[in-house]
């Protein structure tokens, strides 16, 4: 691809001479008029994030060449690996002169890792989404048994890695029980034969499962990157331990596995303590819980002692009470002398008649004296306290007498009643041989009647 400055600036260039801005700005124009490019390169260099922008600076190259290059904040963010010097990149953007410097840059619109790189973009990606499901979360992960006492090894039968993990088992401890799963663990038909053995392995419910293999390149162990295994390790129902490569190899299965170990040795190691430390830490824990226990007897022991001295002392004083309680009833009269109680009362009840027959003449006395008084206090009050009522019954005794009926018949009435005694007022009550009785002024007499006339 040809690239040139037109004619024109450059005659112009030749006739006159220009000023610092006018050529950078000069050369910014056609710079800009180049189309984008693809470049790929070795980054060198590498300076950013920035902490302020959140652009990157660095130089990409190759054998024969180097050029700046700067990308934007969303740029790299959106590229979804980390920059470091020595990573092969692939860069698509266009050349740009930053007018404040002359500086010549490539600004990348877009980037990603080139050859290895690529794969591993690949794998930081599904890492970073089976992160966001959880299944990297640490309290996901299931506790490892202290001691295994069956293990089951999931890896491949044809390898030195499954004599090597039988070796360490039986050198630390004898005592454990081994099962192996066949597995292949490097090849595109790995994934699925590693996800079988797997459950294979946890059929037979051992206390855990180690999934190993040797080292290897990076390509070698992508079968442990692939997201099929990842899931069959973190959905194992028996805890999965993982040593798969060497000391910087780190795979997704590595990072869902309830354990990661740097290598399979290791892992054998960490499911099975040796024996020698094993009995060393028995006999210790012999040693204190004896030491402990005589520690307890010792406080116990003390404890009843001063327990049995404290109820003791409190039989004591409590015997001490009863005894002064008993003392105190057997000192009674009563208990002493039963017929004591008695004798007080028949003395009491003498006293008592003597006074009563001593105070009756007084109190006799005493009454008649208030009677004479009152009778005297009456006498005189008497005639007063009757003289209003004598008047009134006086008068009230004239009255009646003025209306009583008698006075009428003194003038020359009388009063006729019939045999029952009812008063006749009127003639028509009355027939021939009726019996009467009339009342005079002074005495009554009995009549019959003989003839009515009611006219």
């Amino acid at each position: 691809m040809a690239i040139g400055i037109g004619a024109s600036t450059m005659a112009r260039a030749g006739e006159e001479a220009l000023s610092v801005s006018e050529a950078v700005g000069l050369a910014k124009g056609n710079v800009s008029a180049w189309p984008s490019l693809t470049v790929t390169g070795e980054v060198s260099g590498f300076r950013g994030p920035n902490a302020r922008s959140g652009h990157c600076y660095f130089e990409v190259k190759d054998d024969g060449a180097s050029m700046s290059v700067i990308a934007w904040r969303g740029v790299y963010a959106h590229a979804g690996f980390e920059l470091k010097d020595g990573l092969q990149i692939q860069l698509t953007g266009k050349f740009d002169i930053y007018k404040a410097s002359g500086r010549l840059s490539f600004v990348a619109s877009g980037m990603s890792v080139a050859g290895e790189g690529v794969l591993r973009q690949q794998v930081a990606e599904l890492a970073r989404r089976l992160e966001r499901e959880g299944l990297m979360d640490p309290s996901r992960k299931r506790r490892i048994p202290a001691f295994c006492s069956r293990i089951c090894v999931c890896t491949s039968l044809s390898g030195s890695v499954i004599e090597d993990v039988k070796r360490t088992l039986a050198r630390r401890n004898p005592l454990v029980l081994i099962d192996v799963v066949g597995c292949s663990v490097q090849g595109a038909e790995a994934p699925a034969t590693i996800v079988r053995a797997l459950n294979i392995a946890a059929a037979s419910r051992p206390d855990a499962v180690l999934l190993v293999r040797g080292g290897g390149s990076f390509e070698d162990l992508m079968c442990f990157n692939d997201e099929s295994v990842a899931r069959a390790v973190a959905e194992c129902p028996v805890p999965v331990v993982t040593g798969i490569g060497h000391e910087p190899d780190t795979s997704i299965a590595d990072m869902v596995a309830d354990r990661r170990c740097s290598t399979p040795t290791a892992a054998a190691e960490s499911v099975a303590p040796a024996i020698d430390d094993v009995e060393r830490q028995m006999i210790q824990r012999q040693v204190r819980l004896g030491n402990a226990m005589r520690s307890m007897l010792e406080r116990e022991s003390a404890g009843i002692d001063s327990a049995g001295k404290l109820a003791a002392s409190a039989m004591a004083a409590r015997l001490m009470r009863e005894e002064a309680t008993l003392e105190a009833l057997g000192s009674r009269p009563c208990l002493i002398d039963p017929a004591s109680g008695i004798h007080a009362r028949l003395a009491e009840l003498e006293q008592t008649s003597e006074r009563l027959h001593g105070s009756l003449p007084r109190s006799l006395r005493h009454c008649r004296d208030m009677l004479d008084r009152d009778a005297q206090r009456l006498s005189g009050i008497a005639p007063r306290l009757l003289r209003g009522p004598d008047s009134e019954l006086a008068r009230f005794a004239a009255s009646l007498d003025a209306l009583s009926p008698l006075k009428v018949l003194g003038r020359g009435y009388s009063i006729a009643r019939d045999e029952y005694g009812h008063v006749i007022k009127d003639a028509s009550s009355l027939r021939p041989g009726d019996s009467l009785s009339v009342q005079l002024g002074s005495g009554r007499f009995d009549a019959k009647v003989t003839s009515v006339d009611c006219d």
